[in-house]
């Protein structure tokens, strides 16, 4: 009996704790969507160009009502001892346990069909927006400052893009492995001495690399997951 009560108080603490961050997150995103200029103002242009980018706003709403319903789903059935709201509890987290499972397989497998994908959809934004769509500009600077790459591809994926067209030079970012700065200017001719890597698989280098810090943290998400489906299929078997 002594068990049962501290696993309830613990689901009841824990699930109030994700109802108040599902409630941040829908708040914050709510916020972002309703007002995002002042949300620009507070955090800078970065967040701007993430706004652009994924629309932050309504993916901070989505997670913060799923967060928020969780949360509320854990801590009333385990408070007032409803085997119902346990249960849909349990199949919720069960339902994203089992896409995080299926996103990782398809992942794995299927990796060179997202990349030949990605390039359909990326590069021709590229060729038609950078340098002429200044938040899409920043994204991809940030984004190529950040990972040490070139363009999806490498630094041809900005041949007859606006930026090319109007200064007739690469992204610095292009020629940076050529012990150049990202000051200096880069020309066909710098590009071509020494490609840098495209973003996509600079990005999946550095997955890899860090694979043993990314698996860490698939599964101790995992572990909580089941950890959360173990508690509330204990209380809900040890309901009347």
């Amino acid at each position: 009996m002594q068990c049962f009560s501290f696993i309830k108080n613990m689901m009841v603490f824990f699930n109030t704790l994700i109802f108040l961050c599902g409630a941040a997150l829908l708040a914050v995103g709510i916020w972002v969507s309703v007002d995002g200029p002042s949300f620009v103002k507070i955090f800078g242009p970065m967040s701007s160009s993430a706004m652009q980018f994924i629309n932050v706003g309504y993916f901070l709403i989505a997670a913060g009502v799923v967060l928020f319903v969780l949360g509320f789903l854990g801590c009333y059935g385990a408070k007032s001892e409803n085997k119902c709201a346990l249960m849909t509890f349990f199949f919720i987290i069960l339902l994203i346990f089992v896409a995080e499972i299926a996103a990782a397989v398809v992942a794995l497998v299927y990796t060179t069909m997202a990349e030949e994908f990605l390039k359909m959809v990326v590069v021709p934004a590229i060729k038609k927006d950078y340098g002429s769509q200044k938040d899409f500009t920043q994204v991809w600077n940030y984004t190529m400052e950040g990972l040490k790459c070139c363009g999806f591809n490498n630094y041809t994926d900005f041949e007859d893009s606006p930026y090319f067209k109007e200064n007739q030079l690469f992204p610095p970012y292009c020629c940076i492995s050529n012990n150049r700065t990202a000051e200096e200017s880069c020309t066909m001719n710098e590009a071509e001495k020494n490609p840098v890597q495209g973003c996509f698989k600079q990005l999946l280098h550095d997955i890899r690399t860090n694979a043993v810090t990314v698996g860490g943290v698939a599964f101790g998400i995992g572990a909580l997951e089941l950890a959360a489906m173990i508690v509330s299929m204990y209380l809900y078997c040890h309901l009347k």
